[in-house]
């Protein structure tokens, strides 16, 4: 009645019954009392009251293209009427007819006898976000009819053909413009250099959605405070029109703060946000102060109004922890016992309006600066540009669940079970979207934030696709191996993706690794989205595909974001990192035979598809950069219509970016990129790199 999953089956095929208490506190997540055998019956009475109460559900899907049906609750003998105002305003000029019953019983609501008809959605509704009005005997209610595109049609380069591109953590590749962290004027660099130099096409970055204000900044993309914006911690501020025309004094208090971090580029250990931010948050704060000229405050008063309130969260949210501290857990902490709509928070956006619109002020210019690398990818000639990176969820003290709660589950976050990769399971600490509030409000969250990711983009990927079909909710309270299932609206969602994508050319990619019903491997290609291959995963019982063999419809790539560099995992970095920070299931001995298993069963594969000099394995430590662009080479044979090469395999690094079930036990998302050797490589010199010269044309051939 939910979709909570009540079992579920593993990557080995094992099965798993979901235990009741777990699938009481799921509920419960949910709004629903399960307690005890009255509350049961009384939630679900209150269920199928709310259900067929209403006279049509409050989010309705139509495939543009084809006739459908929509059931509409009514009473016996009564006859709906139906019409749409299209997402322009327009009134549809179709007709809408009732063409037949479609209940399969019948519902006593209030005292009346509840059956349904059938309206039909005639197949030349056009795409887009459109309002169905449906009326029975006075009644009148409203739904959101989504009419999407059955599928995400690929760019004409892509039908035929197969196109590739780089895999980069934007923050690591720094300049010596930068400020100690890569950003916006990196990326636009690192997108025409990766173009001209190289050929690819493409450049998968690290999510870029918005962080907190000020330090200490959360190290993980993939927890950010909302995922509607993006990051403007990433600004450049020299590439800003203001410091352009500001007077020289102006410039030369911006320049001697850059100046100030200009070192932390160097530096081949650690990224130091905190440092950086506190310097160019300063900076930027100057330039805001020095004001626009008509033509850029009208530019900026636009995006303000075209944000609307969802800006106004971010700002305010922004402003609260600027003035009032980091949000906590804390009862007395204004995050928990403030709301939006407190007089607390209208004073303090009446005290400090100046402040208030710097937050505004910084996303419009993170948004330029960010749609600006872009239309330098495609002025280059790159046929998608930016791949952008979507997170599974946002922090649970972020902008987006205080702003918006009833979005959000209540006593659950979002993780993963157990598999072969991450044995104790994975919790992120996310709190899920509530598929109830995204039927109620037309699936508004999600379709602004693919909406807002299309803006700047020629891609989008989707962490974790699988949490479009169903999400693993663990209780708070208990750990990740005592989760359940909760199944969302795929088809709905898919089709958001669709029309998104459709409006500007887009490309979607899912990330459906990890344990994936075979179901949401067969929906994705239905629906022309992308699902991936990584050559270390795509095995069975300890033999790895040929990649010859592998699925078309992929984004493929040697490796992951969660495991060591090429380098590094031939040379078991990722075994020494689980047994250093004691996040094995089973013995060090047993996993390093495993690994080590795993490690020839691969050479195997790549010296007998003829990818592989069996003589390099005399020495595979001397023979390292051979060894890695032969996983590169057999890549290239996978029929797949994307291929990813990653810049720290181009460079030698041997150091992961990211240890999943880890926070600050491994300095996550904060590795600078550097070489064989350890030394820093800087993006002027990036693509000089005689590594990943050798690996372009392998890329190439």
């Amino acid at each position: 009645m939910l979709g909570i999953g009540t079992s579920y089956v593993g990557q080995s095929n094992d099965y798993h019954e979901i235990e009741d208490d777990v699938l009481i506190d799921v509920l419960a997540a949910l709004g629903v009392d399960a307690s005890s055998d009255e509350a049961i019956e009384r939630s679900i009475n209150a269920i199928v009251h709310e259900r067929y109460g209403r006279l049509v559900a409050p989010t309705v899907l139509h495939t543009a293209g084809t006739t459908d049906h929509i059931r509409v609750n009514t009473s016996i003998m009564s006859v709906p009427t139906a019409g749409i105002t299209l997402e322009n305003g327009e009134p549809y000029e179709g007709t809408l007819t009732v063409v037949g019953d479609g209940s399969q019983q019948a519902h006593i609501i209030d005292g009346r006898f509840i059956a349904s008809a059938l309206v039909e959605i005639p197949d030349d509704v056009p795409v887009g976000y459109h309002t169905l009005h449906v009326s029975v005997d006075g009644r009148t209610q409203d739904a959101t009819l989504i009419s999407a595109p059955s599928r995400v049609e690929l760019p004409e380069s892509l039908k035929s053909g197969q196109l590739w591109g780089w895999m980069a953590q934007l923050y690591s590749i720094r300049s010596a413009g930068s400020w100690g962290v890569g950003d916006f004027e990196d990326l636009k660099t690192l997108l025409v250099d990766a173009k001209q130099r190289t050929g690819a096409d493409f450049v998968l970055i690290n999510p870029m959605h918005a962080a907190e204000p000020v330090s200490p900044l959360t190290p993980s993309p993939y927890l950010p405070v909302s995922r509607r914006f993006v990051n403007f911690t990433y600004i450049r501020p020299e590439s800003i029109e203001e410091y352009r025309t500001a007077d020289e004094s102006v410039k030369a208090q911006i320049n001697d703060l850059h100046d100030g971090v200009a070192a932390l580029n160097g530096d081949p250990q650690i990224i130091d946000r905190d440092t950086m931010w506190r310097a160019k948050m300063h900076a930027l704060w100057i330039l805001f102060k020095v004001g626009r000229n008509e033509a850029r405050q009208a530019e900026f008063e636009a995006f303000k109004q075209s944000c609307g309130e969802e800006l106004e969260a971010y700002a305010t949210w922004c402003l609260c922890y600027d003035k009032w501290g980091a949000p906590s857990a804390d009862p007395n902490n204004w995050e928990r016992s403030l709301t939006k709509d407190s007089p607390q928070i209208a004073d303090l956006r009446n005290q400090f309006p100046d402040t208030l619109d710097f937050y505004r002020w910084m996303e419009w210019v993170a948004t330029q600066q960010f749609r600006s690398a872009q239309e330098a990818a495609k002025e280059a000639g790159m046929q998608i540009g930016v791949m952008a990176d979507m997170a599974v969820g946002v922090h649970p003290l972020g902008c987006d669940v205080w702003w918006n709660p009833e979005r959000f589950a209540k006593g659950a976050t979002v993780g993963a079970p157990p598999d072969f990769f991450n044995q104790q399971g994975q919790n992120w600490s996310q709190p899920p979207l509530s598929p109830i509030d995204l039927e109620n409000n037309g699936y508004r969250t999600y379709r602004d934030i693919v909406h807002g990711m299309f803006a700047q983009s020629g891609a989008v990927r989707i962490d974790h696709i699988l949490g479009l079909f169903r999400l693993w909710w663990i209780p708070e309270g208990k750990s990740a191996t005592e989760g359940a299932y909760v199944y969302y609206d795929s088809d709905i969602m898919l089709g958001i993706l669709a029309i998104e994508a459709s409006r500007v050319g887009g490309v979607v990619v899912g990330e459906d690794l990890g344990v994936v019903p075979e179901y949401v491997a067969d929906s994705l290609a239905e629906h022309g989205l992308l699902g991936c291959a990584v050559e270390w995963f795509e095995q069975t019982d300890g033999v790895f595909h040929e990649p010859r063999t592998w699925r078309p419809y992929a984004l493929a790539s040697v490796n992951t974001h969660d495991l060591p560099p090429c380098a590094g995992y031939l040379d078991y970095e990722h075994v020494r990192i689980r047994e250093r920070l004691n996040l094995l299931t089973c013995s060090a001995q047993e996993f390093q035979a495993s690994a080590v298993k795993e490690h020839n069963a691969m050479l195997m594969m790549l010296v007998d598809n003829g990818y592989l000099d069996p003589k390099l394995l005399e020495d595979e430590h001397a023979n390292e950069q051979q060894i890695v662009e032969s996983l590169y080479r057999a890549l290239k044979a996978a029929p797949s219509k994307l291929l990813a090469a990653s810049l720290t395999d181009a460079v030698g690094e041997h150091r992961a970016q990211n240890q999943p079930g880890t926070n600050n036990e491994y300095p996550n998302w904060r590795v600078p990129l550097a070489d064989a050797q350890g030394n820093v490589v800087p993006l002027e010199t990036l693509f000089d790199n005689a590594r990943l010269q050798s690996l372009t044309a392998i890329m190439q051939s």
